[in-house]
């Protein structure tokens, strides 16, 4: 099991960040949708990660053909139609490819097994299983559809009406994806604007995508073959957000993240550390699928506590790296209404809670949420649960105090030179 240290930094550190982790759950779609049309899909700046070259896999399993170009260019093409695989599908420890490919795979004719790593095959997928079911998808697993490997009998589905009881923005992508092979016009609504990455991406293929005076997503069935793909995969914010943190919390210091993703449920997470007393500054350079640009964080003194209760589904993946900024504020931040944190890759407000005792800092626990009293973290040996952003998160702690993180070969599955770009600011070893 891999450990990494991370010494103290020495000092203030500016750095100009282009080599950012491209955006996860947009080369995820890609590898996807590059399914539903009958062309090839060029995608440049594909992650080449562990979670996101198995969706790419798994699209290779049903038929597409992928080529690698010049300069990390990806075509992936099509086949005629999508078939039916003499193996299982293996997601690795991705639950975003597990949950839309049940959405993508529920629709179409064919027998389809999707399974996991350890931690992905205990990760609960009855959020997304439970509305495709009951809008008519035969798909099944270890309790009742809840824990994988998941099965799936794809078929013609009707059209629905569904109201999700979760702001998700997986279950609303399977939910679509499913649509999108539906005998009619299908309606989606959540209560809150979950990650709109699908509505974009399929939007600019060409799918009939719209949204009502009430709110409701209108999906109408694909008449035939979308169009394909041709976009460059900005910087993950999400990825992005580690090295703000950095430089938020490390006197003296500034980071400049380029060719980022500043789509407005993403950046929810900046906004809040810049509300904590951040210097932060946005520049957009240009707005296609998505906007891209440029974000410069800069440490502007000790930052203030804060309460984070709303927009959860916009920075939800941020918030372990949000909790360590907490620990250094002044005064109690309070996180709410985060229940999603439960079942992410660790039931990640246990995890960042006992990292954050570990380190000496004040906490307490709610069923939805916890709370963060600032004060001076100090070192630990900390257990990432096989959790990426629980240990990408305590490496940027260490940056203050030093700190060692146990099992960090999950990191690859989103941010394989993350600690390539950390060594830049500090020592780093590796045993």
């Amino acid at each position: 099991m891999r450990r990494v240290r991370v010494s103290p930094v020495k000092g203030p550190f500016s750095l100009r960040c282009d080599e950012i982790a491209p955006d996860k759950s947009i080369s995820h779609r890609c590898a996807m949708f590059a399914l539903l049309s009958d062309r090839p899909s060029v995608i440049r700046n594909f992650l080449q990660a562990e979670d996101t070259l198995a969706s790419l896999s798994i699209a290779c399993q049903l038929g597409a053909t992928a080529e690698w170009g010049g300069e990390g260019e990806l075509t992936i093409t099509p086949p005629v139609e999508l078939r039916e695989p003499d193996d299982v599908l293996d997601c690795g420890n991705a639950g975003t490819g597990m949950r839309l490919y049940c959405g993508l795979l529920a629709g179409v004719e064919g027998s389809f097994v999707l399974t996991g790593d350890r931690y992905l095959r205990a990760r609960p997928m009855k959020r997304v299983t439970a509305p495709l079911q009951s809008v008519g998808a035969q798909l099944d697993g270890r309790e009742h559809g809840n824990l994988a490997p998941l099965h799936i009998r794809g078929g013609q589905l009707k059209a629905f009406r569904y109201e999700s009881p979760v702001d998700s923005a997986q279950v609303k992508s399977a939910m679509i994806l499913a649509a999108l092979r539906g005998e009619g016009r299908s309606y989606y609504r959540e209560s809150f604007l979950s990650r709109d990455h699908t509505e974009r991406m399929l939007s600019g293929m060409g799918a009939r995508i719209g949204r009502d005076a009430e709110g409701w997503i209108t999906i109408d069935p694909m008449e035939g073959p979308l169009k394909p793909l041709k976009l460059r995969v900005p910087a993950d914010p999400s990825s992005a957000f580690f090295f703000a943190v950095a430089a938020a919390i490390v006197p003296g210091s500034e980071v400049v993240l380029t060719q980022i993703s500043l789509n407005q449920t993403r950046i929810e997470a900046f906004r809040v550390l810049e509300q904590m007393g951040a210097g932060i500054e946005y520049r957009i350079h240009q707005d296609l699928y998505e906007p891209v640009g440029e974000i410069t964080v800069r440490h502007a003194g000790r930052l203030r506590a804060t309460e984070v209760s709303e927009n959860i589904p916009w920075l939800i993946d941020e918030l372990p790296a949000l909790a360590v900024a907490m620990a250094t504020a002044e005064g109690m931040s309070r996180v709410r209404n985060a229940e999603e944190l439960r079942v992410k890759e660790s039931d990640r407000i246990a995890s960042t809670l006992a990292a954050l005792t570990a380190c000496g800092i004040e906490t307490e626990e709610y069923p939805d949420g916890y709370a963060v009293r600032g004060g001076e973290l100090h070192a630990a040996t900390i257990d990432s649960h096989g959790d990426h952003r629980i240990a990408m998160s305590f490496a940027v702690a260490g940056l203050l105090c030093g700190m060692e993180i146990v099992d960090t070969d999950c990191v690859a599955t989103s941010f394989p030179n993350f600690f390539e770009i950390l060594s830049r600011i500090t020592e780093v070893s590796e045993s």
